[in-house]
């Protein structure tokens, strides 16, 4: 059981990830280093760092992260549950536990493909891993979103008897097992009656017993079922907290302006109050 667990690994989860080691908390942090910061080719307007590139201030704060003692954990988080006096949380395989949470997932504006909400659970997964058992000997679908959604279409293809891989990034795609199909087009919804069926895309359709959509983060109100949202932000109030009781967010996804000195400082202050309530 941690005391914190944080879902990002931003400036907003790094702050908050420092913030609580400060306080002698046990935490646990989630994700990879944030791209938007990377191929930033400078940062002209944090203070005390002028025209400090993306790769060095992500550098930077990674310094800082190892100084502490928290857990890093280079996953990705399908689904946070509020279990009342703590919270679950599903990062691929595993399940943690901790007290408090925060979400620091930055904004994701891809489009989520039409019902797929809708038909999450009943023949739409995000974890090729978690499920794959589920559909040994028939046929998926894997959209790719990521480096890793060819990987995991591989290891499909080890599993079930077809593998579609329809591509949504620019990728060598040599890797992929040749019993994978790949099929180019722009996912537009799912189809089915109880569970999906159907991938409907902007060219053609493809049928199948089960479709895996993988890419690096997901709808909030998937992400956490009951979340209040405002678009792609989670609603906040001044502590930085949720509808949710001991669930905050901080950083883009709590809202404008998506600027690294709000980032780091919405980071401290969701951490302090979430260290204040344990």
């Amino acid at each position: 059981m941690y005391d914190i667990a944080i879902i990002g690994k931003g400036p907003a989860g790094i702050s908050a990830a420092i913030n609580a080691y400060a306080r002698n908390k046990k935490v646990i942090i989630f994700g990879q280093d944030s791209k938007k910061i990377l191929w930033a080719p400078s940062i002209p307007n944090y203070a005390g760092l002028p025209d400090i590139t993306g790769t060095e201030f992500m550098e930077r704060l990674n310094d800082h992260l190892n100084k502490t003692d928290a857990v890093v954990v280079n996953k990705n988080v399908l689904a946070v549950y509020s279990m009342g006096t703590h919270f679950s949380i599903q990062a691929e395989t595993e399940m943690y536990e901790a007290k408090k949470v925060i979400l620091a997932t930055g904004v994701d504006f891809k489009k989520t493909i039409e019902n797929e909400d809708k038909f999450l659970g009943s023949g739409v997964s995000y974890c090729a891993t978690c499920d794959a058992p589920l559909y040994k000997g028939k046929t998926v679908a894997v959209i790719g979103y990521n480096h890793e959604s060819i990987e995991e279409a591989n290891f499909l293809a080890t599993v079930c008897s077809k593998v579609y891989f329809v591509p949504q990034i620019k990728e060598d795609l040599s890797k992929l097992n040749e019993k994978v199909e790949v099929v180019n087009g722009k996912p537009l919804k799912f189809e089915g009656a109880f569970s999906a069926e159907k991938l409907v895309l902007d060219n053609t359709e493809i049928k199948a017993d089960g479709f895996f959509v993988l890419k690096d983060s997901y709808p909030l109100t998937s992400l956490v079922p009951g979340l209040e949202v405002d678009g792609p932000h989670v609603k906040v109030d001044k502590n930085m907290e949720t509808n949710i009781k001991g669930l905050y967010a901080a950083g883009d996804v709590a809202g404008k302006p998506y600027q690294i000195a709000k980032a780091v400082g919405e980071g401290q202050i969701a951490a302090l109050n979430a260290c204040e309530n344990l």
